[in-house]
């Protein structure tokens, strides 16, 4: 109920605290006397110190003084937001009338709304995208496989003005990228090894579609991060994991012991077969020495057979008498006989270790 409604308020009191009857007038003053206390300064602000009860020019100043100011406010607030700075690491595109005008680098600028549109963005940072999803390799099984895209803007014009949502594109195309290179890698490379040369190729099969889009954008770094299978299947993986680990241990443990024994196997075969060309080359120059030397000493024995054959006989007793450490000479008769002991000969084999000859008799003539 309101309070200067008919019975609303028995004491007849307004919120003000004043009563509306007699006494004392203590609330607001009324708000058509306020508002024509308002017109009154702002006509005297513009030039025109008539009341409102004089002639109707008075009217008119008041109109204008208003528009003025409301231009004047208008023109204030264009000002504004056409005044812009660009930052060191950015750059703006400016549209005029919808299309291209101009790339403005760093500083202060103007462009002129709403004939002109302007997106700045900054060209310098990196930006980073993750995606992680479910995905079939090449041999028929499910990995999931987390991978984050490092990248940047260096063309903003085709960043502004050839695609819609450049960045979703950009999601577009790895999502495209990622499927094609995981679809065509073995699961054993996606887990382990392989992710360097996924990360590769994902970088240049994803540079290749924005390019062909022409996004602007330009991919700095791909980055697979560890793949996995399904938490479903995680265990049998493990343990497929663990028994190829065990495949390859053991695998490395074989070639170690090949290449310890394999090298010294060779060795001792090598060592063998220089050992018997030796022998062989020793064999057939003695033997060739023996024939040349039979040959050159028929011929001498042809020229002087007594003297050869007396010759042969003292070089033969004397290596046989080198030889031993015993000789038994016996005379003619048999009977009486001369046991020599060569004792310089045995001093000087027992010195050098060798052990003394076989005894030797021989019969003097």
């Amino acid at each position: 109920m309101a309070w200067n409604e008919p019975g609303g308020n028995s004491n007849n009191q307004d919120p003000w605290g004043g009563r509306r009857g007699g006494g004392d007038k203590k609330g607001p003053p009324d708000l058509d006397e306020a508002f024509r206390k308002l017109q009154d300064s702002l006509n005297g602000m513009f030039g025109s110190g008539k009341k409102r009860g004089g002639d109707s020019g008075s009217g008119k100043g008041a109109g204008l003084g208003l528009l003025g100011i409301g231009l004047a406010v208008l023109a204030a607030i264009w000002l504004y937001s056409a005044v812009y700075v660009v930052d060191e690491q950015e750059q703006a595109v400016v549209l005029r009338f919808g299309k291209y005008y101009e790339t403005v680098g760093p500083g202060l600028n103007i462009y002129f709304p709403p004939i002109d549109r302007k997106y700045m963005e900054n060209v310098t940072r990196e930006r980073a995208y993750t995606k992680q999803g479910q995905m079939l390799t090449e041999d028929e099984n499910i990995v999931e496989v987390p991978l984050t895209v490092q990248y940047k803007i260096t063309n903003l014009q085709d960043f502004v003005l050839n695609v819609d949502q450049p960045e979703v594109s950009l999601q577009h195309a790895t999502d495209s990228a990622l499927r094609h290179v995981v679809g065509s890698t073995a699961m054993d490379k996606v887990l382990t090894e392989g992710r360097e040369q996924m990360a590769v190729e994902i970088k240049e099969r994803l540079q290749r579609f924005l390019d062909t889009y022409r996004t602007g954008i330009t991919v700095t770094q791909v980055n697979v991060q560890s793949a996995a299978a399904p938490r479903e299947v995680q265990e049998a993986f493990d343990d497929v994991i663990r028994a190829r680990e065990d495949e390859q241990r053991a695998r490395n443990q074989a070639e170690s012991y090949a290449n310890g024994v394999v090298p010294e196997a060779r060795g001792q075969a090598q060592r063998i077969i220089e050992d018997a060309n030796g022998y062989r080359d020793e064999v057939v120059s003695r033997a060739k020495g023996e024939a040349d030397r039979f040959t050159k000493l028929v011929a001498e024995y042809r020229k002087a057979p007594e003297v050869t054959r007396q010759r042969l006989y003292l070089d033969t007793m004397q290596e046989v008498y080198s030889n031993t450490s015993k000789v038994l000479v016996s005379g003619k008769d048999g009977q009486s006989n001369l046991l020599y002991l060569p004792l310089d000969k045995m001093i000087d084999s027992r010195r050098s270790g060798s052990a003394p000859g076989h005894q030797r008799h021989a019969v003097g003539q």
